[in-house]
């Protein structure tokens, strides 16, 4: 439970840093009106990234939707790297490294989630992959021997508890739900790895923005490679749903999305702004059930809320943690 503190204030919990670091008053500029939409536009544009993926899967093979959505990233991240004169060169130790990157955030990881969404509904998927956050905490355990608290091994338990039920509660869907929810857990463990070898590059001299866009374009020229190996055109589809989603995915849901998130990280700290990811599935599942009539049973609909829980009390700590900056986005 969050230490008591004047009701007023729990709105504001999750954008105020210095009073959760120091104890300190709140200050204007902690609660200032900037601070709430940059959360707010994180969580609702995140939370539509899911629908969106749902309007490009069936359209054109998976990969071909992959590759799209982050060669359109690459060009709109690059142009404005070079018009503010930010662009920089990696360096060579850094490259290997960010090829694991890019086969981990930005191809990969992508190829199971936008796979898993043939077999679940979008607003499912979302809630599997918020799992992330979590899954950062024990591999940052493994990785960098950052032990969790007790609260974080208790909300992986309840999330673990979550998928059971999920995979219990849905006994038509069958073998389609579990493969499902199986390439939706590999994705999001792959994206959690990720996220690893993101804090392995801060030692080396490149920026988080220049990081990002070299290990995009790592992805995306994976994603080209299996195109070419398995045959299949570029050519995307022109029609008006498949066209949508690849723009919001890549200028809302990739560039944009990621920039607020970053803003937001750096006004309020890296904790704090990681509450969009409980968030945001609320907003996926509920354009879910409204657009793809989405139905659940009791039993999933416990699993969805027992992951959502595990998330909160992961994240709600009584003492400061500090957390690293990392990539989050669906």
């Amino acid at each position: 439970m969050i230490e008591t503190i004047d009701e007023r204030r729990v709105l504001v919990r999750a954008l105020d840093c210095r009073v959760y670091e120091t104890g300190e008053p709140l200050t204007r500029r902690e609660i200032a009106p900037l601070n709430i939409l940059l959360f707010l536009a994180v969580v609702v544009i995140w939370g539509l990234t899911w629908f969106a993926i749902h309007l490009q899967v069936g359209g054109t093979p998976v990969d071909v939707a992959v590759f799209w959505r982050f060669a359109l990233a690459v060009l709109l991240l690059g142009a404005g790297l070079i018009v503010m004169g930010k662009i920089r060169r990696p360096p060579g130790a850094a490259v290997p490294w960010l090829a694991i990157m890019g086969a981990c955030l930005f191809s990969c990881n992508f190829l199971a989630i936008y796979r898993s969404e043939t077999y679940l509904a979008s607003g499912m998927v979302s809630v599997v992959f918020s799992m992330a956050t979590i899954l950062n905490t024990f591999n940052q355990w493994v990785f960098f021997r950052q032990r969790p608290d007790a609260r974080v091994l208790c909300g992986g338990l309840l999330g673990v508890s979550g998928v059971a039920l999920m995979l219990g509660g849905d006994i038509d869907g069958g073998t389609r739900t579990i493969l499902g929810i199986g390439l939706a857990l590999l994705g999001t463990t792959l994206f959690s790895l990720g996220n690893m070898v993101t804090r392995h590059l801060k030692r080396f001299d490149l920026d988080l923005l220049n990081t990002v866009f070299y290990a995009m374009t790592c992805g995306s020229l994976f994603m080209a490679l299996g195109v070419l190996i398995d045959g299949h055109s570029f050519v995307p589809p022109l029609n008006a749903h498949w066209i949508g989603g690849l723009l919001y995915l890549s200028i809302f849901g990739t560039i944009g999305g990621f920039l607020f998130y970053l803003a937001l990280a750096q006004r309020i700290g890296a904790d704090k702004a990681a509450y969009t990811t409980i968030l945001s599935p609320i907003i996926a599942l509920a354009v879910s059930m409204v657009f793809e009539k989405a139905e659940w049973s009791l039993l999933m609909l416990g699993g969805l809320v027992l992951i959502l829980l595990g998330n909160v009390l992961a994240f709600v700590r009584k003492k400061p943690v500090t957390q690293p900056l990392e990539v989050e986005q669906g």
